[in-house]
């Protein structure tokens, strides 16, 4: 499958490129390519990459994610619903459903080509920090609509008196009607409302679908989890959402992903945090450390003499994938140095001598201040 173009490159900008400059580009290139004004081959499809774009680069946070992560990042967190959603098309005369339509092949398009698509589903996906750092596969439940079975998806009862063509859409399923915008006078299309989208009437329906031809089933289904997945992420599997009436395109089945805690470990972004503790004797003498590693392993670190409470090393490529890129983030080591609650007399000694040289270093330093 091609991989998408750039947003910025289908709009012709720079990346940096203001609020209006995007609205001005999308503008003429919408102009130029919608379908009811430009029946070439392959303008429908422009049209549909331009309004793809305009509705990411026009929404603030949609967009800082895409600069930073790209197609690959962005296409993980964004449904193609979420896309549009909340995207302003209004001012430039087009109706939001009509642009949906368009990109939800065979749920309606300009045209009118077909009976609207299943619809799109969402489960939640609870993953690990270890199903982050290697991947893995994971098995979702899911209640989506398929072809009843009692029917053979017809809607009509066997032996009953079966479906008819809907008079008022002449079994097509939708509704047209014309509109003048600021690009002229343009179809909008919408589902017929005697047949619902279907195209017939059901005279003597189906029991177990009451004549929908579609019926609600459980079903378990397998997500592979990439590398690098972060908590918010949208993963597709296309055709795996509700069916779609008289054979109509499935939706896709969204798994938002959510990232459960560690109990070792902190994630920012590609990089881990790890606290480990030290006594006050190995923060001032120095000590090598074990360290661990996420999915298991340790690895072996320097603490110089002298270390203070809160001080940070780093492990450079034991962090964490940055999704759809082979490199890996750092391992942020934290030093804590701690203070034991009880002593044995022997450690009492010793610290309280500690604490008289102290003391003796602390006064020497005062006085050598004011020293003339």
């Amino acid at each position: 499958m091609p991989s998408k173009r750039d947003y910025y490159e289908i709009l012709g900008l720079a990346k940096g490129a203001s609020k209006d400059e995007i609205k001005k580009a999308y503008r003429q290139l919408a102009l130029k390519l919608h379908p009811d004004r430009n029946k070439e081959a392959g303008a429908e499809e422009r049209f549909k990459e331009v309004s793809e774009a305009y509705a990411v680069l026009s929404d603030d946070e949609k967009r800082q994610v895409y600069d930073r992560h790209g197609h690959a990042g962005f296409d993980q967190r964004y449904s193609e619903e979420d896309i549009f959603r909340g995207a302003d098309f209004g001012e430039f005369g087009f109706d939001l459903d009509s642009i949906l339509r368009a990109f939800f092949g065979g749920r309606g398009g300009f045209a009118g080509r077909g009976p609207a698509g299943g619809a799109d589903l969402q489960v939640p996906l609870e993953v690990t920090l270890e199903d982050v750092l290697e991947g893995a596969e994971k098995t979702v439940e899911v209640a989506r609509l398929e072809s009843c079975a009692a029917c053979d998806g017809s809607g009509a009862r066997k032996g009953g008196r079966g479906a008819v063509r809907c008079p008022t859409c002449d079994a097509t399923g939708e509704i047209r009607r014309m509109a003048r915008t600021p690009f002229g006078v343009m179809t909008q299309v919408g589902a017929c409302p005697d047949c619902r989208g279907r195209g017939v009437l059901v005279r003597d329906p189906c029991a177990t679908c009451q004549g929908a031809g579609l019926a609600r089933e459980r079903r378990r289904l397998t997500v592979r989890i990439p590398p690098g997945v972060e908590s918010g992420m949208n993963l597709r599997l296309r055709g795996e959402g509700d069916a779609g009436p008289r054979g109509a395109p499935s939706g896709d089945l969204y798994a938002t992903i959510r990232v459960r805690e560690h109990a070792t470990f902190t994630r920012e972004r590609e990089n881990l945090h790890v606290v480990v503790p030290l006594t006050f004797s190995q923060a001032a003498l120095g000590d090598t450390l074990d360290v661990p590693l996420l999915g298991g392993g340790r690895e072996t670190l320097a603490i110089p003499a002298g270390t203070q409470a809160g001080e940070v090393f780093t492990i450079r490529g034991r962090g964490l994938p940055t999704l759809g890129r082979p490199a890996r983030g750092d391992l942020l080591v934290h030093a804590k140095v701690y203070t034991p609650t009880k002593l044995s007399s022997e450690q009492r000694k010793l610290l309280e001598a500690l604490a008289e040289l102290d003391g003796t270093e602390r006064r020497k330093g005062f006085f050598e201040r004011f020293r003339l």
